[in-house]
């Protein structure tokens, strides 16, 4: 329920009163600041409330986007403040400031932007959204009601509410081949009552479909499956435009957007893996290659934003050479390009399958996304290097917690600790090398558990202390690298059927592990509970283990000790990760998909 409180005298012909109801309002009239503080009184306190300016005009959307986003307790456009109920007492508050202080009476000012005024005064997080060209005023007279009235109507409401249902900054194929129709079908779904979690879902079994029409082999079923691949990635795009477009953003939005693309990207290589399979050729050390490969290329990007995010004096020569390039009309969208995000990654992969092989498409993919990942990660590295910033301990623990290091690194930390120089991602890199060339030399045995223990050894070093120096955000992605790879090479190494797709369970379930850890911080939430990190053993420990057991058994038992460990890991996480993204205390956000 939600509740408007129009403040002041009404205007005659005005349809505000009306526009508010069409946002999903009940109104209720107030002739001055005191009778809107008893009014606010009886509104029941789990509801949201507004407080409106009754000579208020302006557009629909204008009112929309300051009244009904559910991100933000408070917010505010002007002539018009809404508060959610975690907010409610601080509304109060300043209206109870403004009547001591007014008399109780409503003089020419608009009460809401007086008590906005009071709110940001005393502290409190008053969102303010981007209007644009939109209008929203309180004029004082008639002529300049008048002069509002125009160009509210010189303005079309809702083709700015369509081109704002669109994100600012989007890949070239989106841009220009799927959002010029798909915010259509996105106001579509809006005006049917349809929910993005609803689209969301959608897109997902569309991809599902899509894996299963590829894992057929056949030449009809790979033009299908990309086909059914790029319908997928237009209901991705249409669910967060349909968001914006009616500001639904919600809790369990921003867990099915934050991982359903990852679902369905992986789940499609499998389907690829079991097409080329049916058709008598391997090339599941090759899928699980790509989903490595974008993992890792994924949590350099989340590592090294959440290293910069909140330093100071976070300067640098190579960051304003971009800022430079970025002004140059081609160089941007060359640039967006060349990163391969997802509408250009998928629309490769749609067609390959739909033409190739999935070897040949599994090949392009891995040697695109390598030189895009050498392209973006060197250019991070030269921004770190020249730029000086002084990062804060928000930044170091998230980096800690991205680590993923489990009870094998915690207990070794206190011993290791100020035992001399130290680089953090040169430790954590040699113990990745260590362990994977290993595996790569001796296969599964014993000669590879040592190398692993070291491996151990030197993520505990790398985290002996806080991870603020210039390149300590690789530490992360290195040790995803050097986890996910031990268990491919391991797996290829062993030369049993099964293994290798059994290796690809394990990865996509720690994989979505790490991806829950990287959107919980993102939401201010922290991490995951020690508890989850300690039951899954933690990157260290799972490295170690899948070395002993390698060494340990016949390669059928390994295969099914890595089938045993997946189905294990991956019940544990999402169990734990569903209670977390479905409670009242998990962040209200909607996820504007990969960064590019």
């Amino acid at each position: 329920m939600s509740t408007a409180i129009l403040t002041g005298q009404p205007v005659p012909g005005s349809s505000l009163e009306s526009d508010l109801r069409s946002l999903g309002f009940d109104v209720l009239s107030a002739a001055d600041a005191a009778e809107t503080g008893s009014l606010l009184a009886a509104i029941p306190a789990q509801e949201r409330v507004a407080v409106v300016d009754a000579r208020f005009v302006g557009h629909p959307h204008a009112l929309r986007l300051g009244l009904t986003d559910p991100r933000f307790p408070l917010a505010a456009v002007p002539g018009a403040l809404t508060a959610q109920p975690a907010a409610r007492a601080a509304l109060t508050r300043a209206l109870a400031h403004e009547n001591a202080s007014s008399g109780g009476a409503l003089v020419v000012d608009s009460l809401a932007d007086r008590i906005a005024d009071v709110l940001a005064a005393e502290g409190d997080d008053v969102h303010r959204p981007e209007l644009g060209r939109l209008v929203a005023e309180v004029p004082t007279d008639p002529q300049t009601r008048n002069e509002a009235r125009q160009a509210v109507a010189a303005v079309d409401d809702e083709a700015v509410r369509l081109k704002s249902a669109v994100k600012a900054r989007d890949g070239f194929f989106t841009t220009f081949f799927i959002s010029p129709y798909s915010r259509y079908i996105a106001r579509w779904c809006a005006r049917r009552g349809l929910t993005p979690n609803q689209v969301t879902t959608a897109s997902l079994i569309t991809a599902l479909i899509a894996a299963g029409c590829a894992a057929t082999g056949t030449r009809g079923g790979f033009v299908a499956a990309g086909v059914l691949l790029i319908a997928s990635f237009v209901l991705d795009c249409t669910d967060g435009q349909l968001a914006r477009y009616s500001l639904q953003y919600s809790t369990l939005g921003a867990w099915l957007d934050a991982t359903f693309d990852r679902a369905k990207e992986y789940a499609y290589y499998a389907g690829l893996a079991l097409g080329a399979a049916r058709g008598g050729d391997d090339v599941w050390a090759l899928a699980l290659g790509a989903m490595i490969l974008q993992t890792c290329r994924h949590v350099v990007d989340f590592s090294f934003n959440e290293a910069n995010h909140d330093a100071t004096a976070n300067t640098s020569p190579t960051a304003a050479l971009s800022g430079k390039l970025d002004s140059v009309g081609w160089t941007v969208w060359a640039r967006r390009m060349i990163v391969l995000p997802i509408g250009e990654r998928w629309a490769m992969i749609a067609v390959l399958t739909a033409v190739t092989t999935p070897r040949i498409t599994f090949y392009v993919l891995l040697i695109g996304c390598a030189f895009a990942a050498t392209y973006t990660t060197a250019g991070r590295v030269l921004r770190s290097l020249t730029r000086k910033a002084r990062r804060t301990d928000r930044a170091a623990r998230a980096l800690a917690d991205l680590a993923d290091n489990g009870p094998l690194v915690g207990a070794l930390v206190p011993v290791l600790k100020g035992r001399g120089p130290r680089i953090a991602p040169l430790s954590a890199g040699l113990g990745a090398v260590l362990v994977v060339a290993a595996a790569w030399a001796w296969g599964p045995s014993w000669w590879v558990v040592l190398p692993a223990a070291l491996y151990v050894v030197t993520s505990a070093e790398a985290v002996t202390r806080p991870l603020k120096g210039a390149l300590d955000w690789l530490v992360p992605p290195i040790l995803r690298a050097g986890e996910y790879l031990t268990v491919l090479v391991l797996a290829a190494r062993s030369d049993v059927n099964g293994a290798l797709p059994a290796a690809f369970g394990l990865v996509a379930a720690v994989a979505y592990h790490h991806y829950d850890t990287v959107y919980r911080i993102r939401g201010d939430a922290g991490a995951p509970p020690a508890w989850l990190v300690r039951a899954i053993g933690g990157q260290d420990g799972r490295t170690l283990l899948v070395a002993v057991l390698a060494a340990l058994l016949t390669g059928a038992q390994f295969t099914v000790a890595l089938t045993a460990l997946a189905v294990a890991v991956a019940l544990v996480v999402l169990v734990e990760s569903t209670r977390f993204w479905v409670s009242a205390g998990a962040p209200a956000v909607h996820d504007e998909g990969e960064p590019a």
